[in-house]
């Protein structure tokens, strides 16, 4: 005989009543959060908030929905990142000077702050710095680790950005379709920036290794001897001097990758894992501080989120939030192995 045990009417009543209670303030928690975020007093979260999602395009109905045009264009403006022309970096009194040309080794450096980890490879000859990229440009991406491998790449991060469209969404593809330029070998092969004279954010790298970022012609690229070079930004640090001094530079929180140079000619390659419970992202300016603090005296940002991908000695080491792993990408930046 089964027995079945009762329970007596209140104490039935009393559970559904705090089921009753959890399931309302659950409910009054997702309808008035994002008021209280948006609206309330926490304006450091509101800044960093609304950054990232209009940065990360299939997200902006996060903000869209809840603040007006007017109202996000205010928040995104009050980060602006500052805007410095670059010195001359091949003349007689270049600030840069390459002092380790033939220097094989490579440097490797955990970073961590409040909210995220990520890795730092200082290469002390720029000169090993490349660019590769996808052997299926036009039609798709490939990984970072990939075309490493078939660059004999010892280190590797993801380079410029991408334009394919998913489902209407910018970036969101598999890394077909560069945006900007793409140098490797002193050669353009890709570019669709109709005018060689219009200024746009790159990361580049002459024949003598000098590391130009924020905003140049590819005439401008032509005359100095730019080599390398793929399209990205914005410039962090330009002539020793921080480009983000008030906000955190208007890009949120997210995985980042970034490239910077030292006085004496040290490459630094900076990425930073995020969307992830133990690493969630830095902000732009966290970024920025990192490379300042290794010495960088120019640096800029690279294509970050679920493209950021270091690789190193045939592995990747850091954690891609892609739930795939690592994503296709157009492009890399890549050190070659021994001379």
């Amino acid at each position: 005989m089964i027995k079945v045990k009762r329970y007596p009417k209140a104490k039935r009543s009393t559970s559904l009543l705090v089921l009753l209670c959890i399931v309302f303030e659950l409910t009054f928690t997702a309808i008035t959060g994002p008021f209280l975020l948006y609206y309330g007093p926490f304006k450091k979260v509101k800044t960093t908030i609304v950054g990232a999602a209009m940065t990360t395009l299939t997200l902006q109905w996060l903000v869209t929905s809840f603040l007006s045009d007017e109202k996000i264009k205010q928040i995104m403006n009050e980060q602006k990142v500052e805007s410095i022309d670059q010195d001359n970096l091949e003349g007689i009194n270049s600030p840069v000077k390459v002092e380790n040309k033939n220097d094989n080794s490579i440097e490797r450096y955990e970073v961590t702050g409040k909210r995220f980890k990520g890795y730092i490879l200082v290469i002390n000859d720029p000169t090993r710095i490349k660019v590769g990229y996808s052997s299926k440009m036009g039609k798709e991406g490939e990984l970072t680790s990939k075309i490493a491998k078939d660059n004999n790449a010892i280190a590797a991060i993801n380079g410029g950005g991408f334009t394919d469209k998913v489902s209407g969404a910018l970036w969101a593809g598999t890394g077909a379709n560069p945006e900007g330029v793409i140098m490797s070998g002193g050669k353009i092969v890709y570019n669709d920036i109709k005018n060689e004279n219009e200024k746009r954010e790159v990361v580049a790298l002459t024949k003598t290794g000098k590391l130009l970022v924020g905003k140049h012609t590819i005439n401008e690229m032509k005359k100095v001897g730019v080599s390398e070079a793929v399209s990205f930004g914005p410039a962090m640090i330009v002539n020793g001097k921080k480009a983000i001094n008030s906000g955190d530079g208007g890009w949120g929180i997210a995985p980042r990758t970034c490239i910077g140079q030292r006085n004496d000619g040290a490459i630094i390659l900076l990425v930073i894992d995020g969307r992830q419970i133990n690493s969630l992202g830095a902000t732009l300016k966290e970024a920025q501080d990192i490379l300042y603090k290794y010495g960088a005296y120019n640096a800029t940002n690279l294509d970050g989120g679920s493209s950021s991908t270091l690789f190193y000695n045939n592995e990747v080491i850091n954690n891609p939030c892609d739930s795939l792993g690592e994503r296709t990408v157009p492009s890399i930046i890549y050190v070659t192995g021994e001379k």
